[in-house]
C-alpha cells in the first residue's frame, strides 16, 4: 500500500513530474498548506514572489512564450483569484499554456459567503480552456495532470483548478500518472489527404501567392517548414504582430507585418494576391480591416488547428485543419517548385515608399537636441542588441513602433499582448520572458503609462535581479490614445496628459541602474552603457508627444487604405509610375 499524503504535497509533487522547476505566486490564508509544502521543495521548485497576482499572470505568460512550457501561477482565493481575470483572458485570446491554482474556502463552506470565497468556476469558465474545482485530495494528481494535458495540447490555453482547503489538507494515495487521452478531447486532428491534395492544387495554379503566418506556425515548432514551403514555391510571407520572428526579418521572402499599422507591401498586395494561404492566425480585425473589402481577388486557404476559426471572420474557400507542422510536412511535396519574382518584388517597391515616406531613417532630420522618436530608439536598441535578443512590449505606440522596427534573428522572439491589447503586460512578461530564457538578453519598451499600471514588479526585478533592458517611451501622454484624438477627435486630448513620476529615481528606489535621455544626442551612448550592464538597467527616453504612428489603416477603411500622415493617404499605383 502507497504512502499517504496530503492533497498539497500530491500538487508540489505532480508539479515536479511535470518537470515545473518555476511557478508564479503569491501566498494568502486559503493556500498556505500548498505553500508550506513548496517549503520544503525549493531545491526543485522555485516560487517568483510577484508584487501582483496580475504580475503573476504575465509574468507565467512571458516564461510560456519564451521556454515553450506552460506557465504555473499559485495564488490564495477571493481578491488574488479576481485578479487573474485580465491575465486569463490574454493568455485564452493570446494561445498562451497556463496552469492557475487558486486557493478556495472548505467545501462545507462553499455558497456561505465565507470569507475570501468567490465563484472561480464562473468567473473563470469563459476565458479558460478548462475550470475545475478540487473538493477532494483524491482528486488532485488527476486534475493536474488532465490540466497540463488540456493547457498544452491542441490550440494552447490558460486552465484553472481551485483547489479547496480541505482538499489541500486531507489525505491521498502517493502516486502520479501523466495524462495523454481524454474522451471527446482531440487536441491533434488527422490531417485530410483530400485537403492537403487540393491546398498544393491551390498553391501550384496561383499567379499572386500570400503566406500569412501567425503565432500558431511558432506553436507548432514550424518555422522551417513554413521557410521551406516559402522558398521552393516562392511565395512571399507576412505575419501577424504575434507571428513576428517565424522568419527572420532578413529573409528576402519575409515582407513585414500585417494590419492596421502593418508594413506597406503586405497590406497593399493582400488586396491584390489570387490566392491567401493564412497559417496558425485568425484574421483579427486588425489584421483584416473592413471585412467586406479583404481580398477581393483572393482565394483564401486557411490551415489552422482550432476548426472553431474557419469561416469566423473571412469566408474561406478551403482548409487545411491541423496541426501547422503536420499540414506543412505534408503539403511541402506536394507543391511544386516555382518563381514569381515580379510578385515578390512588387511587395519591395511598396515598402521601399514606406522608407522614403515614414520610416526612421528618412524622417528624423539632423536635429539631435529634439527629443528622440520611437521607432528611431527600437532601431537603435536592434542593432546595439545582441543576436537572439527578445522583444517585450507593452500595449500602445511603444508596441507597434517597438514591432516594427526590430530585427528578428530567431523565433520566440516577440512577446506581446495581442488579442487583449493589455496595458501594464509589458514589465512582469519582461521578467517572465528572461526567467524562461535566461542566456537571451530580453529587451522591453513600455510607454510611461502602461508601465505605471505594474510598476510595482520593479521590486520583482530587485528581488531576483532579472537583467532586464526597459526602454521607456515617455511622452507624458497616454499616446496611442491621444494619436486617434490628435486624427479622429480634433486635437481634442481628454485625459490622456499625464504628470509623471521620476522614473529614474524610482528605478533607484529599486536598485535598478536607469538614465535619462533627454534628446537624440544622447541615445546611442546611453543604449552602450545599457547594453553592457549585466544586471537590470532603465531608460527613461524623453520622445516628442506629437510622435505618431505610421503607415496606419483607420478602423472602418480597407486593409490597403493607408495614412502616411496625418495630410496624405499611400497611393498605391505610385509604383507603377
Amino acid at each position: 500500500m502507497s504512502d499517504k499524503i496530503t492533497g498539497a504535497e500530491a500538487l508540489i509533487r505532480g508539479l515536479i513530474a511535470e518537470h515545473v522547476d518555476r511557478v508564479f505566486g503569491y501566498p494568502g490564508g486559503y493556500i498556505i498548506p500548498v505553500f508550506d509544502r513548496l517549503y520544503d521543495y525549493t531545491d526543485r521548485i522555485t516560487n517568483v514572489l510577484t508584487r501582483h497576482e496580475q504580475g503573476a499572470m504575465h509574468a507565467a505568460q512571458g516564461y510560456a512564450r519564451t521556454s515553450h512550457k506552460p506557465g504555473v501561477v499559485i495564488v490564495t482565493s477571493g481578491p488574488a483569484a479576481t485578479n487573474l481575470i485580465t491575465g486569463l483572458s490574454d493568455a485564452m485570446m493570446d494561445s498562451t499554456p497556463l496552469v492557475v491554482i487558486t486557493g478556495q474556502a472548505p467545501s462545507s463552506m462553499l455558497g456561505t459567503d465565507a470569507f475570501q470565497e468567490t465563484d472561480v468556476m464562473g468567473i473563470t469558465q469563459p476565458v479558460t480552456k478548462w475550470s475545475y474545482q478540487i473538493r477532494s485530495a483524491s482528486d488532485v494528481a488527476p486534475a493536474l495532470a488532465r490540466a497540463f494535458y488540456i493547457a498544452s495540447t491542441g490550440r494552447p490555453g490558460p486552465v484553472v483548478l481551485d483547489f479547496t482547503k480541505d482538499a489541500q489538507t486531507g489525505l491521498t494515495d502517493s502516486g502520479y500518472a501523466k495524462c495523454g487521452y481524454i474522451r471527446s478531447y482531440i487536441p491533434c486532428p488527422e490531417v485530410s489527404p483530400a485537403e492537403i491534395s487540393h491546398a498544393a492544387d491551390m498553391i501550384n495554379h496561383s499567379i499572386r501567392p500570400m503566406i500569412l503566418a501567425g503565432q500558431g506556425v511558432m506553436i507548432s515548432e514550424a518555422e522551417g517548414l513554413l521557410a521551406a514551403l516559402a522558398e521552393k514555391a516562392d511565395i512571399p510571407v507576412a505575419s501577424t504582430l504575434l507571428g513576428l520572428s517565424v522568419m527572420p526579418s532578413h529573409h528576402p521572402l519575409f515582407k513585414g507585418m500585417l494590419g492596421m499599422h502593418g508594413n506597406i507591401g503586405p497590406n497593399v498586395n493582400t488586396n491584390r494576391a489570387d490566392l491567401i494561404i493564412a497559417v496558425g492566425m485568425r484574421f483579427d480585425d486588425r489584421v483584416t480591416g473592413v471585412v467586406e473589402r479583404y481580398a477581393p481577388q483572393a482565394r483564401i486557404l486557411h490551415i489552422d488547428i482550432d476548426e472553431s476559426e474557419f469561416n469566423k471572420n473571412v469566408k474561406i474557400d478551403a482548409r487545411v485543419h491541423g496541426d501547422a507542422s503536420m499540414a506543412l510536412a505534408q503539403l511541402l511535396p506536394r507543391v511544386n517548385k516555382a518563381s514569381h519574382r515580379q510578385w515578390v518584388e512588387s511587395f519591395d517597391r511598396h515598402n521601399e515608399q514606406e522608407l522614403r515616406c515614414v520610416a526612421v531613417n528618412a524622417a528624423y532630420g539632423t536635429d539631435m537636441d529634439a527629443p528622440a522618436h520611437m521607432g528611431e530608439v527600437a532601431r537603435k536598441v536592434s542593432e546595439a542588441a545582441p543576436v537572439g535578443a527578445v522583444l517585450v512590449t507593452d500595449v500602445g505606440q511603444n508596441q507597434m513602433l517597438s514591432a516594427k522596427y526590430f530585427r528578428f534573428t530567431a523565433p520566440r522572439s516577440i512577446i506581446t499582448s495581442g488579442g487583449l491589447g493589455t496595458m501594464g503586460f509589458g514589465l512582469p512578461a519582461a521578467i517572465g520572458a528572461s526567467m524562461g530564457a535566461p542566456d537571451r538578453t530580453v529587451c522591453l519598451f513600455t510607454g510611461d503609462g502602461g508601465l505605471q499600471m505594474t510598476v510595482q514588479e520593479l521590486g520583482t526585478i530587485m528581488q531576483y535581479g532579472t537583467p532586464v533592458k526597459i526602454i521607456v517611451l515617455n511622452n507624458n501622454f497616454l499616446g496611442n490614445v491621444r494619436q486617434w484624438q490628435a486624427l479622429f477627435f480634433d486635437s481634442r486630448f481628454s485625459q490622456t496628459p499625464l504628470l509623471n513620476p521620476d522614473f529614474v529615481a524610482l528605478a533607484a528606489a529599486y536598485g535598478i541602474k536607469a538614465e535619462d535621455v533627454a534628446s537624440r544626442a544622447g541615445l546611442d551612448s546611453a543604449i552602450e552603457r545599457m547594453m553592457a550592464c549585466d544586471g537590470p538597467y532603465m531608460l527613461n527616453v524623453n520622445i516628442d508627444p506629437a510622435d505618431m504612428v505610421f503607415p496606419m489603416t483607420p478602423v472602418g477603411q480597407a486593409v490597403d487604405y493607408i495614412m502616411l500622415s496625418p495630410d496624405e493617404v499611400y497611393d498605391p499605383d505610385i509604383i507603377s509610375r
